[in-house]
């Protein structure tokens, strides 16, 4: 699923027009990029977290030449689902299986 089938499915399931369904996703996503890029955590309860995590700075190696590279410090953002999810995710897979045999 990409962020088209997204908008699509929201605006089939609340009656939305597509035009209203791609504002709620893009602000949506807004918010939650705005509140990571502030070093904000964001929990969406029965889902999970947002948080942005540090990267120091390092030696790497280039894998073509093999030269030694400055990699800088960055900053990334991580998601870690709650366990709500985790359940619905090990819960689908088990039914899954279960339709295969």
């Amino acid at each position: 699923m990409n962020k088209t089938d997204i908008i699509y499915t929201l605006a089939k399931t609340c009656a939305f027009s597509k035009k209203e369904s791609r504002k709620v996703v893009d602000v949506i996503i807004d918010i939650i990029s705005t509140s990571l890029a502030d070093g904000e955590k964001v929990q969406v309860s029965g889902f999970g977290n947002f948080e942005t995590r540090e990267r120091a700075e390092r030696q790497g190696r280039n894998p073509q030449t093999g030269d030694e590279i400055h990699v800088p410090a960055a900053r990334y953002a991580v998601f870690t689902p709650c366990k709500e999810l985790k359940d619905a995710v090990n819960q689908r897979e088990k039914l899954n299986l279960l339709e295969m045999k």
